[in-house]
């Protein structure tokens, strides 16, 4: 399988928004022959084709059909498409002391401290009116535009001490000299529109420093939004090359990961839910059918994994503490923040096995409380049987992080033979082929 921590640099810094994550992944899908159903649409899908459908333009679903019986279930994997970034408010234009300044808020749980002094942009989707109703563009600023300057030592001489950092203040970026500098300008210009005819945009901060490949033996891999998209690229890649004639196979990328998921287009809605019993009405089965797919059906959820990290190992379980390049992580949870069982976690190591690919176990220290994700928020809509995985990474939330080379591949190797593997769940017993 040809995937490369290149191929994976290449599609994050073509994808600077969740809305051109999306748009990135479906053309993707579409070069590889899969047809879009828009949901307006009705769903008629047919035996060995492949197809997909968008909400919001921030949430895709995709599913290869195959020539599946009547026992059919689905293998599904799921990732989300956002990252923790600030978001530029509504009415954005701040001039303070003779500066510009964008007004943004924070979106999702992020590190402040790395966004300051580095060159931004911002990149997201315009709505703009025209002749027809509303036309919504895909927009981004492909060129240092802002930047968030820190407070020298000499006027913050507790800047090294620890520092409580106020959104309000400290994190609002720098546009330009004067009180000229407004965003609507700057869209009007870049997508050559009138600015009158801007009614309303979903813009967010983004970082221009491009990914790298570094250390001693180019071991490591660093970029902005690793988190999560290391696992959409690479789930992508397992779902393109997995071949099922049993079960259908499913495709999830999900946006508002990072704040929630309660979002029309998140893992906390009914997009799953909908689109899997569109799928089984539109092959001519009931709504019995749907439920008897699922309760043999599994869900592999797709979310980084915290590495030991170099300076601070304390910070990491003793026992289940995981290394980036040793393979993809299972998480655990006593609290089922992670969905990941003793059945899970033996059915998903078992398909690794098969494939020669490395699996490691993570669990927070006990006393330190972790992160959710993806797993646990579905299944409140559609039960599955569930695992939790990732790759391991430092600086998570940052916006530059780092994972390793060898784990990309890892994990679409992975990713490819659990869609490949034929699953049937029985209480007592699993099969697998």
């Amino acid at each position: 399988m040809k995937l490369s921590a290149k191929d994976l640099i290449k599609f994050i810094d073509e994808s600077p928004s969740c809305y051109h994550v999306i748009n990135n992944l479906a053309e993707e899908l579409r070069n590889a022959g899969f047809v879009e159903i828009k949901e307006v649409q009705d769903f008629k899908v047919e035996r060995n084709k492949k197809y997909f459908t968008t909400r919001n333009g921030t949430s895709i679903i995709a599913f290869d059909i195959g020539n599946v019986k009547d026992d059919f279930s689905f293998n599904i994997v799921a990732s989300h498409s956002d990252s923790p970034s600030f978001k530029v408010k509504p009415s954005s234009a701040l001039v303070n002391q003779s500066y510009s300044k964008l007004s943004v808020e924070g979106y999702g749980g992020m590190l402040c401290a790395p966004w300051f002094d580095r060159p931004l942009s911002v990149a997201g989707r315009v709505i703009l009116r025209s002749k027809e109703g509303l036309d919504i563009k895909l927009f981004n600023v492909d060129r240092d535009l802002l930047m968030i300057p820190n407070v020298a030592i000499h006027m913050n001489r507790q800047a090294n001490s620890g520092y409580a950092y106020n959104f309000a203040t400290d994190m609002q970026p720098v546009l330009a000299l004067g009180s000229e500098g407004k965003i609507e300008d700057i869209i009007a210009k870049e997508l050559k529109v009138n600015k009158e005819d801007i009614i309303s945009h979903d813009l967010f901060l983004t970082n221009r420093q491009k990914g790298s490949i570094w250390g001693a033996n180019n071991e490591f891999v660093s970029s902005s939004k690793l988190d999560d998209l290391e696992c959409a690229y690479t789930s992508l890649q397992g779902f393109l090359e997995g071949k099922n004639s049993d079960n259908i196979n499913v495709y999830c990328c999900f946006d508002n990961e990072e704040v929630g998921s309660t979002t029309r287009q998140g893992a906390n809605s009914t997009f799953l839910e909908d689109i899997l019993k569109r799928i089984v009405l539109g092959l001519n089965y009931n709504e019995d059918k749907l439920y008897k797919a699922l309760s043999s059906s599994f869900m592999v959820s797709a979310d980084n994994a915290h590495a030991v990290h170099p300076n601070h190992p304390e910070y990491s379980d003793a026992l289940n503490s995981v290394y980036m390049n040793k393979g993809v992580v299972i998480k655990f949870n006593a609290a089922q923040s992670y969905t990941t069982d003793g059945l899970s976690c033996a059915l998903f190591k078992e398909i690794c096995a098969r494939a020669n690919v490395p699996t490691q176990t993570f669990t927070n220290r006990a006393d330190l409380r972790g992160g959710g994700t993806l797993g646990n928020i579905s299944s409140t809509h559609v039960s599955l049987l569930s695992v939790d995985i990732g790759l391991a990474q430092l600086a998570m939330h940052s916006c530059y992080e780092t994972a390793g080379v060898d784990d990309i591949k890892y994990m679409g190797e992975a990713l490819k033979a659990f869609y490949s593997t034929s699953i049937r769940i029985d209480n007592d017993k699993i099969l697998l082929k």
